[in-house]
């Protein structure tokens, strides 16, 4: 097993992990990734303990189960093995973050991004966040200390420049005025 690195990798929880299940040293867990497919493909991942340590895990398995998710780690046979997992997070480092489709970004990508009107460059705001209440995801824009909410829908968020930190806009008349 690889020792963790020197320096903290930022990290990306993919499930949090509840608790010991059975006699052969699985655990039960809650996905937090919205990845289709992520915790089956998962090879490799590191959990972090409740006493605040890391350990690097191989996992042999992972199914589905009432809403929530099986693990089996090698090497974690017997459900003593398994207690020290309760209440730990399952996570990756950054830069093996699941690939998403084109056109999709995740939320961390696309905060602290500056929104600027399409053409002129107008500057609109940063972005803060996201929220999803069932429609569109609405991106959260700090406008000078006033929180703005843009629909993310590529109708309106015409281009979205990762590497420029940049995402440009046409907005609807009246649309910043809400």
């Amino acid at each position: 097993m690889a020792s963790p690195p020197v320096q903290q990798p930022t990290r990306i929880v993919i499930a949090e992990i509840f608790r010991e299940r059975g006699i052969r040293g699985e655990v039960t867990a809650r996905s937090q990734t919205d990845v289709p497919g992520r915790l089956e493909t998962l090879k490799s991942a590191w959990v972090l303990l409740t006493d605040g340590t890391d350990r690097a895990v191989t996992l042999e398995a992972a199914w589905p189960h009432k809403g929530d998710w099986v693990l089996k780690f090698a090497g974690v046979d017997s459900m003593s093995d398994a207690e020290q997992f309760r209440g730990a997070d399952l996570w990756v480092p950054f830069e093996e973050r699941a690939p998403l489709p084109e056109g999709e970004y995740y939320e961390s990508d696309l905060a602290g991004c500056a929104v600027r009107t399409m053409g002129t460059g107008e500057w609109i705001g940063t972005v803060t966040g996201m929220e999803r209440y069932g429609g569109p995801a609405l991106l959260e824009v700090d406008r000078n200390g006033r929180n703005v909410l843009i629909p993310f829908v590529p109708s309106i968020c015409r281009k979205v420049d990762l590497e420029g930190r940049e995402i440009q806009v046409e907005l609807p008349e009246g649309l910043l005025e809400l």
